[in-house]
């Protein structure tokens, strides 16, 4: 029998991230449970989807996580907590000459950013060009989405913008390039799947908002475990290698079902979704300390043969940290995993809840299923993709 050790190959381990999506479904109204109880096996199978899909798309990775710890130290005021904003102030252009020489030509370190004290302007070749300005011209010509890090800006753009500044435009090929995803994106990135999921709701679109609930509610999941807003993501940083696995798939796994209250209430409308979902990923970060000095700590007066177990999995017998183990941990967290789990739990269905009443609060048919053929085509691809453990991008047990 083959030997291996038990690490988190999936944020939340597939069985949280599912039991997750299925218990927010009972915090929704009525009027929206209908259609959700329909669609229960279908938000709570795809739960994980996205998880799969860092196995296919070398740009799924960063959605997961963002790494605040390497913009300093909270309340991480350099951040710009709007993507455009982001993007903007982490965004270089270079030209290409003819020789293939790379030239800087923005630095982004010119445009210095503070929660407290946003800048209104800045010095660019000693010409003050208005950020305002500036900021308009991005949004039009050189804002991206979330599938490329490199794309090519039109020179006849930027011979009309910065011209009128006596900023010549050499010959070349004009990029931007940005320098913030590849630290992660995730609460910019559940931003933008509350705004397609409430234009789903909107257009009635009932396979767009199974899909996008589904994939939004492993998000939101992920931003409540605290590993995922550090860049010690897996302990590599203090010699703990294997905590991301013990706290989020290890724990909920041996203790979830058996011991945890799911009573969390009823789903609320979200007056600000961008501050809720910031509010969320620096609640987590806030916990980081505790998830690492705590294990550290046991870790160092625990007997060292009761920390980690064989357990036989699908045949194949597996390295995991013993029963006993997580429970210490777990009751020397205070329960916090639970706590993570509830909420996550009651803020996926407020998301899901927030959206459809921004939509206009559409009726929605509470014996729709989705379309089985494209849903199939789509599972398979994921499936094959996973199937590979080749993943693209982070791997949270390496």
């Amino acid at each position: 029998m083959a030997s291996v050790f038990l690490s988190a190959t999936a944020d939340w381990g597939f069985f949280a991230h599912k039991r997750i999506n299925r218990l927010a479904c009972f915090t929704l109204p009525s009027d929206l449970f209908g259609f959700y109880k329909t669609n229960i096996d279908y938000v709570t199978l795809h739960a994980v989807d996205p998880d799969k899909r860092r196995y296919a798309s070398k740009f799924e990775a960063v959605r997961h996580y963002i790494d605040l710890d390497h913009w300093g130290t909270a309340p991480f005021d350099v951040v710009p907590r709007s993507w455009t904003e982001v993007q903007m102030h982490f965004t270089d252009i270079k030209r290409i000459n003819n020789n293939g020489d790379t030239l800087r030509f923005l630095n982004h370190e010119l445009l210095p950013y503070s929660l407290e004290n946003p800048p209104s302007e800045f010095t660019f070749e000693k010409n003050n060009i208005k950020l305002k300005d500036y900021r308009a011209f991005f949004v039009e010509e050189i804002l991206h989405t979330f599938y490329d890090d490199k794309r090519d800006i039109n020179r006849e753009s930027l011979k009309s913008f910065f011209g009128q500044f006596g900023i010549p435009i050499k010959a070349g090929r004009y990029i931007a390039e940005e320098h913030f995803s590849e630290h992660g994106m995730l609460p910019y990135n559940m931003m933008s799947m509350q705004n397609r999921l409430t234009k789903a709701f909107a257009n009635e679109n009932s396979d767009q908002i199974l899909r996008l609930s589904a994939e939004i509610g492993h998000y939101v999941g992920d931003a409540h475990v605290p590993l995922h807003t550090t860049k010690n993501y897996n302990g590599q940083l203090t010699d703990q290698v294997g905590i991301h696995g013990f706290w989020e798939s290890r724990i909920p796994e041996l203790f979830a079902d058996k011991e945890y209250d799911y009573l969390v209430g009823k789903a609320e409308y979200i007056q600000n979704k961008e501050k809720f979902f910031w509010d969320m990923v620096l609640e987590s970060n806030s916990l980081v300390d505790s998830v690492l000095l705590i294990e550290k700590d046991m870790s160092l007066s625990f007997p060292e043969d009761q920390q980690y177990c064989y357990t036989d999995r699908s045949n194949v017998l597996t390295r995991t940290y013993c029963e006993e183990y997580a429970r210490a941990y777990s009751e020397r967290l205070n329960g916090m995993v639970e706590t993570r789990m509830r909420d996550a739990i009651l803020a996926i269905g407020s998301v899901w809840y927030t959206a459809w009443v921004d939509a206009g609060q559409p009726d929605l048919p509470d014996q729709f299923s989705p379309k089985k053929e494209k849903d199939l085509e789509e599972a398979a691809a994921l499936e094959k993709a996973y199937e590979t453990q080749n993943i693209k991008g982070r791997q949270h047990n390496k």
